[in-house]
């Protein structure tokens, strides 16, 4: 179980302690616990929205939607306003970009980003909670981190020596396939013919990021993947919020 430990220290808040620093190959095989870890999320958000039943949809919306960016303690979101602000303020160029990633400041672009993409995500959650969403809570967390392992088993990693780096290399990739596969399977079982819709949305979402960053960067970085998730975690929502 040491690899979903190290799963969840990684991409969430909760109080996980791990003893020592674990080795390269329990590393790699903390990817695969990537979509375990979105499951929990959204069983959390499920129960607070049960919890949370009698409370006024947008109020209700508002604390979901708190409670999700907390869980993750915004690394996603971190990643997204970096990304945005090298994106736009690399002009076309490999290394500017990287540099601009690394720079711990966030621009006007990064701010305008963040503010869309919540108050998108808290629109769609809010027509979702109206109609008693459910399970359908669950699909975005999920899709998204099974995203991030879809994204280091197909995508070079471009900054040598870097946490990112050793994840994708000892990734077991066969396996990897595999929980790829189940991931979108317990998708469906929740969502029915929804899930499917929405699966492929993200499939699209994912394959046109991937693209650019390749373009750009030839692979991806840490800050890339947290964009990559946190926009698909928004198609997922959105995509739910106009299917009903």
């Amino acid at each position: 179980m040491l690899p979903f430990w190290i799963a969840l220290q990684f991409l969430s808040s909760l109080p996980v302690t791990l003893a020592g620093m674990p080795e390269p190959r329990q590393m790699g095989r903390s990817l695969l616990f990537y979509p375990a870890v979105g499951a929990l999320f959204g069983v959390l958000l499920c129960a607070a929205s049960a919890l949370l039943h009698s409370t006024p949809a947008p109020l209700q919306a508002a604390l979901l939607l708190a409670l999700w960016v907390l869980l993750s303690g915004a690394l996603h979101l971190d990643g997204l306003a970096d990304s945005a602000d090298a994106w736009l303020g690399g002009f076309g160029d490999r290394e500017r970009t990287l540099q601009i990633m690394k720079d711990p400041r966030s621009g006007p672009i990064a701010v305008v980003t963040l503010m869309l993409v919540l108050l998108l995500k808290f629109c769609a959650l809010w027509l979702l909670v109206e109609r008693g969403a459910g399970a359908w809570l669950m699909l975005a967390p999920i899709l998204g981190r099974t995203a991030l392992l879809g994204l280091f088993l197909c995508t070079p990693y471009v900054r040598a020596g870097g946490l990112g780096a050793a994840l994708a290399e000892h990734l077991p990739r066969r396996t990897a396939r595999g929980v790829l596969a189940g991931s979108v399977a317990v998708c469906v079982v929740l969502g029915g013919w929804t899930a499917i819709g929405v699966a492929l949305l993200a499939l699209l979402v994912f394959v046109g990021l991937r693209r650019q960053m390749c373009r750009r960067l030839g692979g991806t970085t840490g800050d890339t993947a947290g964009a990559l998730l946190e926009l698909i975690e928004l198609a997922v929502v959105v995509g739910l919020a106009l299917a009903g």
